[in-house]
C-alpha cells in the first residue's frame, strides 16, 4: 500500500505530510515492542488507519475518488473522506491510548479513564490542525491541497469534532473487546 501510494501521487508535499504519520508510528512501534505489546484489535485498527492515511496522501484528501463519486450522486457539497480520516483520527487512538493508559498508568476502566481518553484524542487532533496552520503559513498557497478545507470555513472545527466523535464512539464500541483482549493479553 504504501509503495502503491508513493508512486505519481496527486501532490508530491501533500503526499509527505500525510504519510509522515506512517512512517513515525512504524520505528516507535518496532522499538517499544518488547516493552508495550498492544493487543491485536489495536494492531489492526493501526493498520487500518494507516491505510485511510495512504489513500489519503495519494489522492489528496479533498479527492478521492470514490468520494468524488458519492459527491456526486449524493449531491453533497464536498468530498467527505476528510471527514472519515478525521473520525479515524479519533476512532483509532481512543483504542491505543486507553490501552496505553490501562497497561501504563494507575486508571481503571470506567469514567475518568473513558473522559481522559476523550482529551487526549481531541488534544490530538488539536496538534494535527496546528500542524495544518503552520504548513499554511510556512508554504502559503502550496499548502492547499493539505488543508483541504474545501471552501469551508469551519473546516478545522468540524475535524476535531468528528475526532472527538471518533474517540467517543471508539470506546463505546470496542471497550468491551478490548478489555477482553487486555485480559487474555496476560
Amino acid at each position: 500500500m504504501f509503495v502503491w501510494s508513493a508512486i505519481t501521487p496527486t501532490d508530491r508535499l501533500t503526499w509527505w505530510l500525510e504519510v509522515a504519520p506512517v512512517i513515525i508510528a512504524l520505528p516507535i512501534l518496532f522499538f517499544s515492542y518488547k516493552h508495550l505489546q498492544f493487543t491485536q484489535l489495536a494492531y489492526f485498527l493501526m493498520l487500518v488507519h494507516a491505510i485511510i492515511l495512504l489513500i489519503g496522501a495519494h489522492y489528496t484528501y479533498a479527492e478521492v475518488p470514490l468520494f468524488d463519486w458519492l459527491q456526486d450522486v449524493l449531491d453533497l457539497s464536498r468530498n467527505y473522506y476528510d471527514r472519515v480520516g478525521h473520525f479515524v483520527q479519533g476512532f483509532v487512538p481512543a483504542i491505543i491510548v486507553r490501552e496505553i493508559m490501562l497497561k501504563k498508568s494507575p486508571l481503571q476502566q470506567g469514567r475518568w479513564l473513558f473522559f481522559i481518553t476523550c482529551c487526549i484524542c481531541l488534544s490530538i487532533s488539536a496538534v494535527y490542525e496546528f500542524v495544518e496552520w503552520w504548513v499554511a503559513v510556512y508554504e502559503g498557497g502550496a499548502a492547499e491541497a493539505f488543508l483541504g478545507t474545501q471552501g469551508d470555513v469551519w473546516d478545522t472545527q468540524w475535524d476535531m469534532f468528528t475526532a472527538l466523535i471518533g474517540a467517543i464512539v471508539a470506546q463505546v464500541a470496542l471497550a468491551k473487546t478490548h478489555d477482553k483482549q487486555l485480559l487474555n493479553q496476560h
